[in-house]
């Protein structure tokens, strides 16, 4: 069978037992995420029937969405929201650092690993997936909720610190230099305050390079510059989720609102992508000998998650119910059962609107 042939088939295939699957976690009024991530689990490697000739357009969908899903959420918010947030989230972020980094470094340690592994687990378990977090968000209805801009705040916050950890792991992994290392890391954090400031000072004249009467170029525009940002971001060893989060941040007025419209069917194309690659690219048969151990982390990390994300949102004067919403969503293994409770507490408040009220009570 000719590549192209077999290609569309495994790609046609699984789009449609993701539709069958998203219909079903709707009803049963979950999120999605845990379905597709099975469902690649099933035809990835060591699964039931490994699918190969897919895993390419898989891997380049995997990244769109990513940055789709963080574009989108941007465009919900302006620069100056950003800066309100990340200053008064300060300690917050301090807090989920140590509280979420701990515990991978000692379980790589007890394991045996060595100290770059420490590392590297340190990492894993501090840094939640902004894509994974973003998903849920939307699908969970929370993207008004007034404990929302205090979780974001805690991605954006890990986020940038991707530009110091991976130019660092990097150094370790490969045996640079000091010097090397630290060049790395200033390269980083020089790109990231570049995107920010222009997002900041001169947002409004990026709005002013695209039409928001014409679907077609905008969705091309907003698309590419989108890509563009990401992709040097992630040249530098900065998150391409941070490029496309500013880049959302740096739009304005119509042109956000329609750019937002537009990119959604995109969004949730490749976001679904996104998530059952995931699955497509682990093996499975590696899964039984460390699910003891990653079980045992799992769920202490879920904890100090939502210890963090509640820490966060109390200081930013949510109520009992926000804080909750706030922790467990950080830690998207759990916060999936409270999806109909939080769904009936959410506001509708629009972030860019100055007309609206804040529920106080959530």
């Amino acid at each position: 069978m000719h590549e192209t042939t077999l290609l569309l088939i495994e790609v046609g295939a699984l789009l449609l037992g993701m539709s069958i699957l998203g219909r079903l976690a709707i009803r049963i009024g979950l999120s999605p995420i845990p379905f597709y991530l099975l469902l690649g689990l099933a035809f990835g490697n060591g699964g039931l029937l490994p699918l190969a000739a897919s895993e390419e357009f898989f891997a380049t969908g995997a990244e769109i969405g990513v940055i789709l899903l963080l574009a989108l959420l941007g465009l919900e918010y302006t620069a100056e929201e950003l800066l309100i947030g990340l200053k008064s989230s300060r300690r917050a972020a301090l807090l989920d650092g140590l509280m979420n980094a701990l515990p991978g470094a000692a379980f790589a340690l007890l394991l045996g690993w060595g100290p770059i592994a420490a590392v590297a687990l340190a990492g894993v378990t501090w840094i939640s997936s902004s894509g994974v977090v973003a998903k849920l968000l939307r699908d969970l209805g929370r993207l008004a909720n007034r404990e929302t801009p205090s979780v974001l705040s805690i991605l954006v916050v890990e986020d940038l610190a991707m530009a110091f950890y991976l130019p660092v792991l990097s150094a370790l992994v490969v045996g640079m230099s000091i010097w090397q290392g630290a060049i790395g890391v200033a390269v980083a954090v020089t790109v990231v305050v570049v995107i920010l400031l222009i997002a900041l000072k001169a947002g409004h004249v990026i709005s002013r390079f695209f039409s928001a009467d014409h679907a077609e170029p905008l969705l091309l525009g907003v698309l590419g510059l989108v890509m563009l940002v990401a992709g040097l971001a992630a040249e530098v060893s900065v998150s391409a989720a941070v490029g496309a989060f500013l880049v959302g941040i740096a739009l304005s007025g119509r042109v956000a609102e329609n750019a937002s419209a537009v990119l959604t069917p995109l969004r949730d194309l490749f976001a679904a992508i996104f998530f059952v690659f995931f699955g497509l690219s682990t093996d499975s048969t590696q899964i039984v000998g460390m699910l003891l151990p990653a079980t045992a982390l799992a769920f202490l990390t879920i904890l100090t998650k939502a210890v963090s994300g509640a820490y966060a949102a109390r200081r930013a004067g949510v109520g009992t119910l926000g804080q909750w919403r706030a922790g467990l969503v950080l830690a998207p293994a759990a916060s999936s059962r409270s999806s109909s409770r939080g769904s009936r507490s959410r506001r509708a408040w629009n972030p860019r609107s100055r007309r609206s009220r804040p529920d106080t009570y959530s």
